[in-house]
């Protein structure tokens, strides 16, 4: 019976990744590009990931580095809290591959850095950093 639930919930993450995959695809397929980290916390936070502005804490931001940390009610951290698994592994497998694809695809030089210390359900919200690579 072990094995069952555990492929199951292996299935639920793949599913969800894969789900995730599809809208940022299909989100990525009118050419979005960014010009400033202005433009990042618009076009990422606020129309691809759909956030409210009240949800979404900019710790820092400047000509090459945002610092948000969101508090929104979020999917993937339900799906963890539901399956009883580790937030920090949830996001690493479902959210963090399509984020860093979203912004590839917006520019080639943004790298995206989810802090895991500083984490949904350990924490009051989820600290990201996306700087320009030189």
């Amino acid at each position: 019976m072990r094995y069952y639930v555990k492929g199951f919930v292996w299935f639920l993450l793949v599913l969800a990744r894969a789900i995730f995959y599809v809208y940022g695809f299909l989100w990525t397929l009118v050419p979005r590009n960014v010009f400033s980290m202005v433009d990042v916390l618009e076009l990422f936070y606020y129309s691809f990931l759909r956030l409210n502005r009240s949800d979404v804490e900019v710790v820092k931001l400047d000509e090459t580095e945002l610092v948000t940390r969101c508090k929104n009610s979020c999917p993937v951290l339900w799906l963890a809290l539901r399956l009883n698994l580790d937030t920090k592994k949830v996001c690493k497998e479902v959210s963090e591959p399509v984020c860093r694809y979203v912004l590839k695809r917006m520019n080639k030089t943004l790298v995206f850095e989810r802090n895991y210390s500083y984490i949904r359900s350990y924490k009051e919200s989820c600290e990201e950093r996306i700087y320009l690579r030189r």
